[in-house]
């Protein structure tokens, strides 16, 4: 059926408002405090839409209301149909209301951290649209020190920007998210059997993954570092294979194919799906850690506050935990 001839068909929509109110009311005074307007309009609403129908909709009694067959048959559809209108009206203007905000991160922060998180932001702040982007560009690297963005997200668009790096980013405000703290990780499988992890020692025993993501970082530790911190000496820390992607490596983990170094913060998820395990608690510090970027003109944008508030939230109730 076309929209004019159901719209000719269809009663006025002051009408069919004044009769869900008056039948639940069973009032017409009650119903016109409600609406807003006088007992006489309600009552003449209700008198055209019986005329559009013609069929009486209510017995008047003395100080009385009480619905006939025909309203008792129609009250439920047309709640319904009142409903349906006000919930499209509302997710209209919520459109309308909405405001954009893109958040640009490092990738293994973004799946590995953000993602598992970012339910309870979007939750909690319904009238905030996110846009997330991972970018390799977000780590900081020693021919780039200070770089803020790969290029412009939008013109139109508040960005906010999580950096791995050192946080020197002159014109901008700088909050500390979390620092690189790595830890030994592997599969629980690797946790039982003949060659257990159990101590440092052990590892001569298993396979070293390396993880070279930002290869001209020279703050990140290397396995020989970390040996060198547990006090094992004896233990070749260049055997095994490298890993240009962090994800990758520790993919690789989660499958059994030996033990990486990884910053402890992001493995929250994977340790407690009991994906990864870390086999002792040995941390070395890297000299870089993970920033909230925000330019200074855009500091105030409420999007972006927002955001920052709960970003720095979660960072801290981790730590507290």
């Amino acid at each position: 059926m076309s929209i004019a001839r159901l719209t000719a068909r269809t009663p006025p929509l002051n009408a069919l408002r004044a009769f869900e109110a008056a039948a639940r009311h069973l009032s017409f005074k009650n119903a016109a405090r409600e609406l807003h307007v006088t007992p006489g309009a309600v009552s003449h609403q209700v008198r055209l839409l019986e005329d559009h129908l013609g069929a009486p909709l209510f017995r008047r009694l003395t100080r009385a209301l009480e619905l006939t067959p025909e309203a008792e048959a129609m009250l439920p559809k047309v709640r319904e149909g009142l409903e349906s209108l006000f919930a499209a009206v509302q997710r209209a203007r919520s459109r309308h209301e909405t405001r954009p905000l893109t958040v640009v991160s490092p990738p293994n922060f973004a799946a590995r951290w953000l993602v598992p998180r970012l339910a309870r932001f979007t939750m909690a702040h319904p009238e905030i649209e996110l846009h997330v982007a991972s970018r390799q560009a977000m780590v900081d690297t020693g021919a780039q020190p200070g770089l803020v963005a790969p290029h412009a997200e939008s013109a139109e668009t508040p960005v906010a920007m999580v950096r791995f790096g050192s946080g020197n980013y002159p014109g901008n405000r700088v909050d500390e998210v979390f620092s690189a703290v790595y830890v030994p990780v592997c599969s629980p499988r690797l946790l039982r059997g003949e060659h257990a992890l159990r101590s440092p020692a052990d590892l001569r025993h298993h396979t070293l993954l390396h993880d070279d993501t930002v290869s001209e970082e020279s703050t990140r530790p290397t396995w020989t570092d970390w040996l060198r911190s547990a006090g094992m000496h004896d233990i070749d820390g260049t055997r095994g294979p490298h890993f240009s992607d962090a994800a990758l490596a520790l993919d690789a983990a989660i499958e059994g194919m030996g033990v990486t170094l990884a910053i402890k913060s992001l493995l929250d998820a994977d340790i407690g799906a009991r994906r990864l395990a870390v086999p002792f608690d040995i941390a070395a510090p890297g000299g870089f850690a993970y920033y909230l970027v925000t330019p200074e003109a855009a500091a105030g944008d409420e999007a972006i506050e927002t955001f920052r508030e709960w970003l720095l939230g979660e960072s801290a109730a981790e730590r507290a935990s």
